[in-house]
């Protein structure tokens, strides 16, 4: 059996990546070279080369090479019984050659079924369009991201497709997109944000690997993006680790000592009736010295000395706080505690901070959207699996696309005399105690801010 496989592999092999004669003409002459085999025994061979030439191949890829296999399994198995009966008349010859195809084809027709249902029911979106333009293959995920029957869409071309009452607007507008992209700008491969949020990948493949058909793979990889932006942010935060800890007290120290004999020359100032300058300085200072702590926190923040921590109560602490602001400017902070067992391993001086930051965004969100509505922020806490869910949501003016996407870096801000630095700290300070934080805002619509802390078990 091993000088059969030894024989019969490489000559298979030769046949289904090339398909020409000379190779199917050596599946005859291994027929006729087969001696004492049980025909089973032949198909077991055959099953198992092929197992080995699709073991690293696409599934389309492999239903091709399964089709193109039983031609050479029906040359070889016709030499190999016209050899073993040579006794046969043609019409038993012909007869059993009949039987053979046909066996052949409910193979083939099981195989190709079988490679049809994997296509079915993968996860990426596909579709198969033909030469002339027709859908002739649409798998049910590119039926569901279409939001349009599977039945009513084969055999439509591109045109009919986008006439389709069943697809909406939205869908229609990507559809032209990826049109555009592929045949004026020869694009393989487009990248987009659908109307629910999600980012998909569309995979474009024709030519010859296809024999003239378009392939379209659609896949959803937001997933691939949250974990591609969290570590884009570390990164970022890595970096401006590095330049704090350069250049903080090369700039702290000569504060201290321009802060010390400003304090000298003050009485000196005074005399002068230009007292006010020396305050200036003094506050701008005291500035600059905020704004270098803030950096050197979002740096490296101190390591978390944790304790047990009931986190209602320490969110009552923190609208206390702001309720007096939020009474002058016409505003109300409501606390809605959903379990009241939520007790966090926090260091409480870092996650008060975090809070602090949040309700002040929140308070001067309200300020800038100005006095059209009364302004509130509701502060919600809940239990979301092992973790806490806080949620600060404000209706201020909440925030457009580019200003979400840079909402952590360090120094962006949209304030006159903010830093930048707020909710880069935040972010470190809450990765730090191995939670996470969210962002949901559209512009004119407010902001919520949820923040995931793990909880003692």
């Amino acid at each position: 059996m091993l000088a059969i496989r030894k024989r019969y592999f490489p000559a298979l092999a030769e046949y289904v990546r090339s398909g020409s004669e000379q190779s199917l003409y050596e599946a005859t002459e291994i027929g006729k070279w087969l001696q004492g085999v049980h025909p089973e025994d032949i198909i077991a061979i055959h099953e198992e080369s092929m197992q080995m030439l699709v073991a690293n191949v696409e599934s389309e890829e492999a239903l091709k090479l399964y089709s193109r296999s039983f031609i050479f399994l029906i040359e070889l198995m016709v030499a190999f019984r016209f050899r073993d009966q040579p006794e046969q008349t043609p019409e038993q010859r012909f007869s059993e050659m009949r039987d053979m195809l046909l066996n052949s084809h409910r193979s083939v027709r099981m195989v190709k079924n079988k490679y049809e249902n994997v296509l079915q029911y993968m996860d990426s979106g596909l579709a198969i369009f033909d030469q002339d333009g027709l859908l002739s293959f649409v798998n049910l995920q590119m039926a569901k991201l279409l939001d349009i029957p599977r039945k009513t869409l084969i055999g439509c071309n591109l045109l009919e497709i986008l006439k389709h009452k069943q697809l909406r607007k939205g869908t229609k507008r990507i559809v032209l997109r990826v049109y555009q992209e592929m045949f004026h700008r020869r694009s393989r491969y487009i990248e987009f944000q659908d109307a629910n949020g999600r980012h998909l990948l569309i995979t474009i493949t024709y030519g010859d690997q296809l024999d003239g058909d378009y392939l379209f793979s659609v896949k959803d990889v937001s997933e691939y993006k949250i974990i591609e932006q969290s570590a884009y942010q570390n990164d970022k935060l890595a970096m401006l680790g590095k330049i704090a800890a350069s250049i903080a007290h090369e700039i702290r120290n000569p504060l201290t000592s321009i802060r010390g004999f400003i304090q000298l020359l003050r009485p000196h100032l005074m005399q002068l009736g230009k007292e006010e300058y020396a305050r200036i300085i003094l506050t701008e200072i005291d500035r600059a010295n905020d704004i270098i702590y803030e950096f050197l926190n979002s740096s490296k923040p101190s390591a978390p000395m944790k304790q047990n921590v009931h986190l209602p109560s320490l969110l009552q602490e923190v609208i206390l706080l702001f309720e007096s602001e939020a009474l002058m400017k016409g505003s109300e902070i409501q606390l809605e505690a959903y379990d009241e067992e939520l007790i966090a391993s926090i260091d409480v001086k870092q996650v008060k901070q975090v809070f602090l930051n949040m309700m002040r965004n929140a308070m001067e969100a309200i300020e800038e959207r100005g006095m059209d509505i009364r302004g509130r922020i509701d502060v919600v806490a809940k239990r979301e699996g092992m973790h806490a869910e806080i949620t600060v949501r404000d209706n201020g003016k909440g925030m457009d696309h580019l200003t979400k996407t840079r909402l952590f870096d360090p120094f962006f801000t949209t304030k006159a005399e903010g830093t930048g630095l707020g909710l880069a700290v935040s972010y470190r300070i809450v990765r730090n105690h191995g939670g996470s934080i969210r962002v949901t805002s559209n512009s004119g619509e407010g902001t919520d801010f949820k923040i995931y802390l793990p909880l003692v078990q």
